[in-house]
Order: structure tokens, then C-alpha cells, then sequence
């Protein structure tokens, strides 16, 4: 059987590791990107809210309002689901998340983030260019809807908190909400349009557009199993349909499968994954979304995708491969039915995926201490189609002895000891 060689090994062909490829590719590297599915962007990159979130200066971190975690313990919130039966299991990773959202550590994990987040656009406009796709990204921003005074009022705080790092908006009234989305029903506190992040229609095309653009580039891929890296002499060895290929690096890009490389290799990581669903349905006679729309206090999102529009939800803590249990969505049906025109599901089913996620709400990017040639870009939590080209820059600029442009030492894997 052939034998491939390359310079650097890239597992996982999401947002992320897609992004690391090309970065890798534009600095000289010759790189095979390796994926268990034939399509780039098939699994966490095809379903999310298709936003570019430059404006979120402030990671979603746990909760210190005690009503809001007693709702979450309880089970009453739309906006968090957790499996009773995975507790046992998830409790020790939760603990560890409460403790690093504390105002001091979260302070701290932003300001790591920021200037990421402040890159993630500009990569990605570069990108959307070169591979010929200007029709992926709309300049819509987005629109986060409030439905009282109170939950208006915290919204605003954070907002004007977000000011002081360049983020901007408009404050909504009821008027103001119905000139932008004239089809949405009324029944809002108030919201706030944030206009600078891009607006994906269709997150997972996006991925294989840039997965496109590498291969045209000269970059190779391949469908493996990442289970079967292993060590090879002066590299690293992965079996593929076909044959294998050898590098002298490897890249660990697999989102919230990571561990299945990390984890035989010695690295104890926290990585946790937060399930998430969407559900495309058909829009109802002439109503248009202009923009995705995030109803707050229900927990979802409406978002005018080429599809349909995209039902997404919020957070769901069970075990990675536990059955899908999509009952989020099926809460937020009514309520999204109330909110906009909807008419029948497009999708045969919710579709489901897991957010990779370490308890500080940072990555892991950077050479892994123990094994020459191993490096880590996992971990992105909410913001893996936001930042997959931006964190590829950092960790391509630390492989090829470039200064980088962001400080890499708070996503060092060491932090954990």
C-alpha cells in the first residue's frame, strides 16, 4: 500500500482544522489534512449559528447569579439541559468551569481571547476571497432580543462593559425591532443590533469552500483514523484508505474528539463538550429573517440560512456519544413558531453536535511539552467557526518560528498542569 509524506499531519477537516492547513500550506509547509469523513466541515463546523462573532469580547462562562443556577439545577432553563444519568460524570468538569468563571479568571480568559476575537473577521474575509465565495458571508450582524426589563437591563450592562473594548450597537426599542425584522412578533423589552460580526448561510459549505481552496493550493487529503497515529521514525504515522502518510509534525484538530489522541498518549486535558441541535424549517408564505435573531429569554436563535431557517439551541451537558436527546428543540418549536412565521421542517430530524470546551473558555494551541512534533488547536467552545482561521495563524506562526501576533502563553497546555 502507497505511503504518503508531508511535512505536517492535520487531524480533523473542521472549521479548525481546516484554517491550520491553509495557514500551514501559505508558509511553505506541505500538509495532508486527515479527516474521517470524505467532506470537510461534516460534523461541530456544519451546525452552529453561522456567526463570525467579533463583537463577543466576553466568553460564555458559567453563571454567578444564584436564580439563574438554581434554574439550571433544576432543569427550568431553556437555555441549559443536562443529562441526570451523565451527572456523575460531569459534575467534577462543571465544578471546574464555576471556578474558572469567577469575575477575576473570566476577566482574564477575554482579554487572552481578544485579540483573536479582533482577528477573526479579517481572516476570514481574506479567505471567503481568495477561495472565491463572497456569497458565504453577509455583513448583517445580529440581533439579541430581550423580553424584560430585567433580562434588558443585565444585556445593556454587558453591553456597555463590551463598549469599552470597541464593540458596537444599537439599543432597540419595540419600533426599532419591527423596521429591521418587520415579520418578527412584538412582545420584547428591547434588543441590541450588533452589526460588525459576519453572518455565514451556510457554516458547514463554508468549510469545505476553504477545504476546496487547499486542495487547489496543492494540499493533499486524506481519510483516516486518528486512533491509529502513532510514532513513527523522526515523525508521526496515521493509516488511511489506501495506505499512510508520515509527517515530521501532527496537528490535533479534532475538536471535541481530541482526547482520543491526547489521552493515549499521557495528556490529562479537561475537554468537555456541550451538545447543541438545530432544525431547518421552511419559512411561512412571504416572511423574510434578515438577520439571526437571538430570542434570550426563550434560549435560541432563528437564522436565515440557504437551507431554510436554521432552530438552533442552546447548551446540553451529556456524554459526547450519549443518544441524542433533542428535547430542547422540541421546547423551542412553539416558541419559535410564536416568534416568526414557520412552517414545516425541512430536516427529516434535529441534527446534533458537541462543542469542544475547556473549562476556562480558552483553547489549547501551542507544541505539546512531552512528544516532538505533536501541537494542539482544540478546545474552541462556542467559537470554532468565529476563530478557526485566526487560532490557525497563531499555531502556523509558532510552527514555522514566526513572532506571533497574539500572546500564545494563555493557551499553552500546561496551564493544566
Amino acid at each position: 500500500m502507497a505511503e504518503l509524506r508531508a511535512d505536517v499531519l492535520v487531524l480533523g477537516a473542521g472549521m479548525v482544522g481546516v484554517g491550520a492547513a491553509l495557514h500551514l500550506q501559505q508558509r511553505g509547509r506541505d500538509v495532508i489534512l486527515v479527516d474521517r469523513h470524505e467532506w470537510a466541515g461534516e460534523e461541530t463546523s456544519f451546525g452552529n449559528a453561522g456567526m463570525i462573532e467579533c463583537a463577543s469580547v466576553f466568553p460564555y462562562m458559567f453563571p454567578r447569579d444564584f436564580g439563574q443556577i438554581l434554574r439550571y439545577a433544576l432543569n427550568k432553563a431553556p437555555q441549559v439541559r443536562y443529562s441526570v444519568a451523565d451527572l456523575p460524570v460531569w459534575l467534577p468538569w462543571i465544578m471546574r468551569y464555576y471556578f474558572a468563571s469567577s469575575p477575576q479568571r473570566a476577566l482574564h480568559s477575554a482579554m487572552a481571547e481578544l485579540p483573536l476575537i479582533r482577528r477573526s473577521l479579517i481572516e476570514h474575509e481574506a479567505l471567503i476571497s481568495e477561495a472565491g465565495v463572497p456569497e458565504l458571508l453577509r455583513r448583517t450582524g445580529w440581533i439579541k432580543l430581550y423580553r424584560s426589563d430585567a433580562t434588558l437591563a443585565n444585556a445593556l450592562r454587558d453591553f456597555e462593559r463590551a463598549r469599552a473594548y470597541g464593540v458596537e450597537g444599537d439599543v432597540l426599542d419595540g419600533k426599532a425591532i419591527a423596521a429591521r425584522e418587520p415579520n418578527l412578533s412584538d412582545g420584547f423589552a428591547g434588543g441590541i443590533h450588533f452589526p460588525a460580526p459576519g453572518f455565514v448561510p451556510d457554516p458547514g459549505g463554508l468549510a469545505k469552500a476553504y477545504a476546496a481552496l487547499f486542495k487547489r493550493k496543492g494540499g493533499r487529503v486524506m481519510v483516516g483514523d486518528a486512533k491509529t497515529l502513532e510514532q513513527a521514525a523522526g515523525g508521526w504515522r496515521i493509516a488511511g484508505l489506501g495506505g499512510a502518510a508520515v509527517a515530521r509534525d501532527v496537528v490535533v484538530a479534532l475538536g471535541p474528539w481530541s482526547d482520543l489522541v491526547f489521552r493515549p498518549l499521557g495528556y490529562d486535558i479537561p475537554l468537555g463538550v456541550k451538545r447543541g441541535y438545530h432544525l431547518h424549517l421552511a419559512a411561512r408564505g412571504n416572511a423574510v429573517l434578515h438577520h439571526p435573531v437571538l430570542d434570550a429569554d426563550q434560549g435560541f436563535v432563528l437564522a436565515p440560512m440557504n437551507r431554510g431557517i436554521r432552530l438552533t439551541t442552546g447548551v446540553e451537558f451529556a456524554r459526547r456519544d450519549a443518544p441524542a436527546t433533542p428535547l430542547q428543540i422540541e421546547r423551542a418549536l412553539p416558541r419559535a413558531h410564536a416568534l416568526f412565521p414557520l412552517g414545516d421542517a425541512i430536516d427529516a430530524k434535529p441534527w446534533m453536535g458537541a462543542r469542544p470546551c475547556l473549562p476556562d473558555m480558552l483553547p489549547v494551541i501551542g507544541r505539546a511539552p512531552r512528544h516532538a512534533g505533536l501541537w494542539f488547536d482544540f478546545g474552541h467552545q462556542h467559537h470554532g467557526l468565529t476563530l478557526g482561521p485566526a487560532t490557525g495563524r497563531l499555531l502556523a506562526e509558532l510552527m514555522t518560528g514566526e513572532t506571533p501576533f497574539a500572546d500564545p502563553t494563555p493557551f499553552a497546555v500546561e496551564r493544566f498542569g
